[in-house]
């Protein structure tokens, strides 16, 4: 307060100076801590995550849970129509697989144990394991999208590195499903009536032996179809993952630069 002498008395002048408010709620711990919001599973972002995770499950369990059998009607000396069976399972080295005799004195001693023909386990477990890589991933992508959706619409860096690991993770959808397809065609001739002509006891004099019948694949087609709709759905959540970037929103990523706090002007 200041006061002005003036002839017949005096002005009285007062300055006040408001405090400055802090800028407490930007604090670093508030800005990185966990900030539970289920908002973002309604968007296409989230919810294409949530099926792809589903998704996943179908294509490990309809894959890795199958197992099966061939089976042969052998007539050979002393035997008719005696069945034989082969079992084999994931992941599908049919070599392993053999049709054992079928009596104790194996066809008078003219029968040879026959393996299936094939090991197709290198494309089986590339499906599977990616499969369940992606289950790993999208719960944690999930995770990151409930409780930290924050940081990662603040950080440039995070959405980066979520575009690049979906457009690999579509790319590898179609090189394991494509390996996986072509697997399972070897995989249903090697266990189909094709396998008769390759048994050698079946050729001598006096054996016939017929095809019978094969458990079904339904579930292993299953795995390939789901093979190929996580492919689509990671194909277009790219797009949406895409949008969240700054080379989608390049003005956010310069805004973000500037830093939290305004910059400060002269009084």
């Amino acid at each position: 307060m200041c006061r002005l002498l003036k002839p017949g008395g005096y002005l009285q002048a007062s300055l006040s100076v408001s405090p400055i408010p802090l800028l407490t709620d930007l604090s670093p711990q508030k800005m990185t801590g966990l900030q539970v919001n289920l908002s973002p599973l309604l968007e296409p972002l989230g919810f294409m995550k949530v099926l792809e995770w589903i998704f996943s499950i179908f294509v490990f369990a309809t894959c890795g849970g199958y197992k099966g059998t061939t089976t042969i009607l052998v007539s050979c000396k002393g035997v008719v129509n005696k069945t034989v069976t082969a079992a084999f399972a994931y992941p599908f080295r049919l070599n392993t697989a053999v049709f054992s005799a079928p009596d104790p004195t194996r066809c008078s001693g003219t029968w040879t144990d026959f393996h299936l023909v094939g090991n197709f386990s290198s494309s089986a477990q590339f499906f599977v394991t990616f499969a369940v890589l992606v289950f790993l991933y999208c719960i944690a992508a999930l995770v990151l999208y409930v409780g930290y959706m924050h940081l990662y619409q603040n950080t440039g860096k995070i959405p980066l590195i979520d575009l690049v690991i979906t457009v690999m993770a579509a790319f590898l959808w179609l090189v394991s499903t494509s390996a996986w397809a072509k697997a399972l065609t070897d995989i249903k001739i090697s266990t189909g009536p094709s396998i008769v002509r390759e048994i050698a006891s079946c050729k001598l004099p006096g054996s016939t032996c017929l095809f019978a019948s094969v458990t079904s694949m339904g579930t292993l087609n299953v795995s390939v179809a789901f093979g190929l709709l996580n492919m689509i759905l990671w194909g277009g959540n790219a797009w949406f993952v895409y949008k969240e970037t700054s080379l989608h929103n390049p003005s956010n990523s310069t805004s973000q630069s500037s830093g939290i706090y305004p910059p400060t002007t002269g009084i």
